[in-house]
């Protein structure tokens, strides 16, 4: 089963990824802090320092359409900051 979703590529995780050597990715929900270390090091061959994981509830939304208003949810998910060993970076934009 594949621990990592998709990592986190915004503008403050790139500035924060550039200071500190944090990097956030989106895992699954049941994955615990351990198994998201040894995921980060077995697929980008990085030394992981600490992780942080956080549960993002789903938000309501609504909207109108001419047949009225119609209302949802987002989905919720698992979210892990990643602090690497200090020297160590990822690379994102390698493969492309």
């Amino acid at each position: 089963m594949e621990i990592i979703i998709k990592p986190v590529i915004t503008e403050k995780m790139t500035g924060l990824g550039d200071k500190l050597g944090r990097y956030a990715f989106i895992v699954r929900k049941n994955a615990n802090k351990l198994q998201i270390k040894k995921a980060i090091q077995e697929l980008y061959g990085v030394e992981v320092e600490a992780v942080n994981t956080m549960n993002i509830s789903g938000k309501n939304r609504s909207r109108f359409t001419k047949t009225g208003v119609i209302t949802g949810r987002t989905a919720s998910y698992k979210k892990a900051i990643v602090t690497l060993a200090k020297g160590e970076t990822i690379d994102f934009y390698s493969n492309i």
